[in-house]
């Protein structure tokens, strides 16, 4: 019999950090030890694990330590090769690190980052420009049940934890409606998508709690 492999994960409910990696482990059915860490009170294990950015999420494979979102979801995709989280075709691989990273930059800057320390009048033009970003990824979703495919995979998981499943919800504590259906029906479709996968719904932090947290983090960031 193989021995039981340790698998430990460090993350934060409300992060879409940690979130997407649970998404990708839970696709691949690999058993985990989920730890919670507490944002203004981080353990000595986490700093311990990720004495550089001391940041969560940190997944532990058998005594090894990997850190950052992107590289962990790659390293669980080829650790375990089953159900497949990256596209196989190289250019549509490049594709969806390319859009992960647009992501996890430029819309999480536009629409957290700056929205937080905005105005009123600079959301308005901030939200914009968030707009303008999310189009690219409406555009790659025609005809798509999921930026895969017909199965959910890298993109799915790093622009699902991130925008509605995190960044929508700031901006619902904030009174703003960045993505309308009318402007982004594919967007929208692909949403609806993905509140039916059984992984993802496991993974998506409650609405109402989410909502408090991202104004807390929003005001830590004007504060900082």
């Amino acid at each position: 019999m193989a021995e039981k492999e340790e698998v430990k994960l460090l993350g934060i409910w409300a992060s879409p950090f940690s979130r997407r990696v649970e998404m990708a482990l839970k696709l691949k059915g690999i058993p985990y030890e989920y730890v919670e860490e507490i944002l203004e009170n981080k353990s000595p294990l986490l700093l311990a694990l990720n004495p550089i950015h001391k940041k969560v999420p940190v997944l532990v494979h058998n005594g090894k330590t990997i850190l950052e979102s992107h590289v962990i979801l790659e390293y669980i995709d080829e650790t375990w090769p089953q159900n497949p989280i990256l596209p196989q075709d190289p250019y549509e691989r490049s594709k969806a690190r390319f859009f992960a990273k647009l992501v996890d930059e430029q819309i999480m800057n536009v629409g957290f980052i700056s929205m937080a320390r905005a105005d009123e009048k600079g959301r308005e033009v901030l939200a914009e420009q968030e707009r303008e970003l999310i189009m690219y990824l409406e555009k790659e979703l025609v005809g798509k049940d999921y930026f895969g495919g017909k199965t959910v995979g890298f993109l799915d998981f790093v622009a699902g934890s991130l925008i509605p499943f995190c960044l929508e919800r700031g901006w619902e504590g904030i009174g703003l409606e960045v993505i309308t259906e009318e402007k982004f029906p594919e967007f929208k479709r692909w949403v609806r998508n993905l509140e039916k996968v059984e992984i993802v719904k496991d993974c998506v932090p409650p609405r109402e709690e989410h909502v408090e947290h991202m104004n807390y983090m929003a005001e830590r960031v004007r504060s900082s």
